[in-house]
């Protein structure tokens, strides 16, 4: 799994959502692993390009409503479009 497989996967589940809607990393993770795959071990990397994307201005990630850096401990995030109010 590459970044740029991460990257189009974030945008591709953000775009099937309403406007203003979030996406947990989990989610991404699910949908790259292989079937019966462990997606788990791959949010560490999904975190990782979030937190470049958001650098880069293309992603928000907040935590309980929150900026936060994607690879920041402290429980689960959410990743939205910038400008737009998260929600689940």
């Amino acid at each position: 799994m590459t970044d740029a497989d991460i990257a189009a996967q974030i945008f591709a589940l953000l775009a099937r959502r309403q406007p203003g809607a979030t996406i947990c990393p989990s989610e991404v993770a699910r949908a790259l692993a292989p079937a019966g795959g462990a997606w788990r071990d791959q949010m560490h990397h999904v975190r990782q390009v979030a937190r470049v994307l958001a650098q880069d201005g293309r992603l928000r990630v907040t935590r309980a409503g929150e900026p936060v850096d994607a690879t920041a401990p402290g429980g689960p995030i959410r990743l939205g479009l910038p400008g737009a109010q998260g929600s689940h």
